[in-house]
């Protein structure tokens, strides 16, 4: 699926650069993009909750990420912090 940012040409030569990866590479560069959006939504709960103690920031990232029925599980010891 192409961005809507992203011109069809370069859309193309993307998935050609992907496609020359192997898998592992493909896996690395995947893992990274999922840190880095992780990154960028903790740093979004920071600037939305400055009072947010590490612990609540990594709670709120969990509710994110995995929703409230399973970060209800994994945060279960506290109320879920706002997002």
């Amino acid at each position: 699926m192409r961005s809507r940012d992203t011109s069809p040409e370069a859309h193309r030569r993307q998935l050609d650069i992907c496609r020359r990866m192997d898998p592992a590479r493909r896996v690395e560069l995947a893992w990274r993009m999922s840190e880095e959006a992780r990154a960028v939504a903790a740093a979004g709960i920071r600037a939305r909750h400055p009072d947010y103690s590490e612990a609540e920031v990594r709670g709120a990232l969990a509710r994110l990420v995995l929703g409230d029925a399973l970060a209800s599980i994994a945060w279960s010891h506290d109320p879920l912090p706002a997002p």
